[in-house]
């Protein structure tokens, strides 16, 4: 699907921990240090992500997602927000995936910025960060989710009404 020319654009770049601080936190074994357990049988990467929930009867809750892949270039029509707690995907294989956030600007998602994980690489959404919807490319890809569960309404959406296009860089 090719967008219109004048339709606002954007190439995504690669995921780094300073990039993508003020929208949350990249889970990554890279420069964490392991801690053996099970008798040296195994290694521990602990503490990669916080994952902040509030409200009366609140609860971190673990899942999993079965996700199809988007066609690239990606056409961008809806951002969404959790305003009760964090939200983590950690990927269960090697593969790439596509991060899109927005600040937020007056309660409104203001310019998107993209970003293209490294193999094994997770994100941990902020509580409040605008984002886009889970986005695998390529393939279908498996994630764990950790979230908020419990009472409380805690999605927010926005639809654009000019649809973003986001692009791999050196790709479409």
């Amino acid at each position: 699907m090719s967008a219109r020319p004048d339709a606002p654009s954007i190439t995504a770049r690669p995921l780094t921990a300073e990039a993508f601080a003020p929208f949350g936190q990249v889970i990554d074994t890279a420069g964490t240090a392991p801690r053996p357990m099970n008798a040296g049988m195994a290694r521990r990467f602990h503490d990669l992500a916080a994952i902040e929930v509030v409200g009366d009867g609140a609860r971190t809750v673990i899942g999993l997602v079965e996700a199809q892949p988007y066609p690239l270039p990606l056409r961008l029509t809806l951002v969404e927000r959790h305003p009760l707690g964090a939200q983590a995907f950690v990927p269960l294989s090697a593969a790439p995936f596509l991060v899109v956030v927005c600040p937020d600007a007056d309660g409104r998602p203001g310019r998107p910025q993209a970003f293209v994980t490294a193999p094994r690489q997770g994100i941990c959404y902020a509580r409040g960060t605008w984002h886009g919807v889970l986005t695998p490319f390529g393939a279908r890809q498996d994630f764990v989710v950790i979230d908020r569960g419990g009472p409380g309404v805690n999605l927010e959406e926005h639809v654009f009404a000019d649809p973003w296009t986001i692009h791999l860089p050196g790709v479409d």
